[in-house]
């Protein structure tokens, strides 16, 4: 089953007192680009998001981001730096006795300054939190590939009805192409008749010029290349593995052969036929650039 490259998945967990946010999008690329936002203390996760998704995910430019609060125990410790709190009370007190001001030292007073404090971060169990994360994350995927696979199956439905009917229209090219040889020969002959006004007609002139036409205007080479390439296109979307790239350049070969039908075409209805073929062959290729 065909899969499209837009998809949308979000997952939110709380587990060992983490809140834990996994959302991963998707939109059209045409190779695999992958942004991966964590905080900034968690950087130790961008790596191992980004190998565990491109597992899943073979194209598209895809954005996950990941957050991780924690709600029973702070991530950060505070502590005071004494060497520095002792210093800055001295010179307080040295301010006060040398200009005689009021002793109005006070906690709040010497902790408005912030350099007497350090702050650390709690280090994380990285192992631990990795599987916390990967565990939302995998709920996140789930919900992403589905919504992936979902449009996936709309799209593969159209390629085929698209596929069958362009077979259709290959098959009607075959079928006329001996026609216009004949069409061809009656008129050439009339045209002889007519010219020559009841002088013998050179058989064999007439067979060499509608056989030199009819080699000219031969497109089975063409429609058995169509066909192959049309089965190909089956067993290429129903096998179950990513296919954007394959039918991207199998389309060029479709267009290519239709183009040298056009090409030999010297009839009003296979040039019809023609024209509708190129124009499945755009909305298919559009289809194409949304599959992974």
């Amino acid at each position: 089953m065909l899969r499209s490259m837009t998809g949308y998945g979000r997952r939110e967990s709380v587990t060992d007192g983490k809140k834990i946010l996994a959302e991963i999008k998707s939109v059209n690329h045409r190779y695999s680009d992958y942004n991966i936002k964590v905080q900034r203390h968690l950087g130790f996760l961008e790596d191992k998001i980004r190998k565990h998704v491109s597992q899943f995910i073979t194209r598209g430019k895809v954005d996950v981001y990941v957050n991780v609060e924690n709600y029973e125990t702070a991530d950060k410790e505070i502590s005071l730096n004494k060497a520095v709190a002792v210093n800055y009370i001295d010179v307080l007190k040295e301010l006060r006795d040398e200009f005689g001001l009021k002793d109005d030292i006070s906690v709040m007073t010497v902790a408005r300054n912030s350099e007497l404090f350090k702050t650390d971060r709690v280090e994380e169990d990285e192992d631990a939190l990795w599987e916390s994360v990967k565990n939302v994350l995998d709920e996140a995927l789930g919900d992403f590939i589905a919504m992936r696979s979902r449009e996936g199956e709309r799209i593969q439905e159209d390629l085929c009805n698209r596929i069958k009917y362009m077979g259709t229209l290959v098959k009607t090219v075959d079928e006329r192409s001996p026609q216009t040889v004949k069409e061809y020969s009656d008129r050439l002959y009339e045209k002889i008749k007519e010219v020559l006004d009841g002088h013998e007609i050179d058989e064999a002139r007439v067979l060499t010029e509608v056989a030199i036409y009819a080699d000219k205007v031969a497109v089975n080479e063409e429609t058995v290349r169509l066909g192959s390439h049309f089965a190909e296109f089956d067993e290429i979307i129903n096998s179950g593995e990513p296919a954007g790239r394959k039918l991207d350049f199998l389309i060029q070969e479709i267009n290519r052969e239709v183009n040298t039908i056009g090409s030999k075409a010297s009839d009003i209805e296979i040039a019809k036929t023609v024209v509708t073929l190129k124009g499945e062959i755009e909305k298919l290729r559009e289809q194409i650039q949304n599959i992974e």
